[in-house]
């Protein structure tokens, strides 16, 4: 099971971590959270409803992670197109920022739940609907380490750039990461999809 997913009974999931690899997706889970900010709690006194209606930003981020986590609905070509971006941005981008940090703090607590094994690290069981959790988060971590490293198609396929960084280029650590979880998630969709 070492190093990807395998499916469970009852549709989990479950892979072998050592403590580095949980320290690593730790870190990479908390900096998301960082990243996306934290969600916006009713004010005392104010109706919690109320708060479910709360409109949102209508500018996109002018992060470029952030903006590709939250990218706009219709693009920008003509004015009527960023009119409708902003309107649906407005109405939709506070759940979806919900949705994507319930996701990390899903990964946190997960990791944080782990009963260690020495010298072996410890095997992360997921049960179905954490999986969907698992798989938010590594794709938005894949999302923001791309955008960092300006990754392109070219640079992802075998014989792209990304594979062939010489050791001394600063990049190379987060390239790795970046490659390894798309690897963890390549093989938690495999053992997500029916026989």
């Amino acid at each position: 099971m070492a190093g990807h997913f395998e499916a469970t009974p009852g549709g989990g999931a479950s892979v072998a971590l050592d403590d580095v690899e949980v320290a690593i997706l730790r870190s990479l889970a908390v900096q998301l959270l960082e990243l996306i900010g934290p969600g916006a709690e009713p004010a005392e006194g104010e109706d919690p409803l109320a708060a479910l209606f709360a409109e949102g930003p209508s500018e996109p981020p002018s992060d470029p992670a952030l903006a590709r986590l939250f990218p706009e609905a219709y693009g920008d070509e003509d004015k009527e197109l960023r009119e409708a971006s902003a309107e649906f941005r407005r109405f939709t981008e506070n759940d979806l920022r919900t949705r994507k940090r319930e996701d990390a703090l899903a990964v946190v607590r997960s990791l944080d739940a782990l009963a260690p094994v020495p010298d072996d690290g410890a095997v992360l069981s997921l049960a179905a609907d954490e999986c969907r959790h698992w798989l938010g988060s590594l794709n938005d971590l894949r999302l923001t380490i791309g955008t960092r490293l300006e990754v392109s198609d070219e640079d992802e396929g075998q014989d792209g750039s990304l594979y062939r960084l010489p050791d001394s280029d600063p990049r190379k650590p987060m390239v790795m990461a970046y490659l390894w979880l798309g690897a963890l998630q390549e093989t938690l969709i495999e053992t997500l999809m029916p026989d």
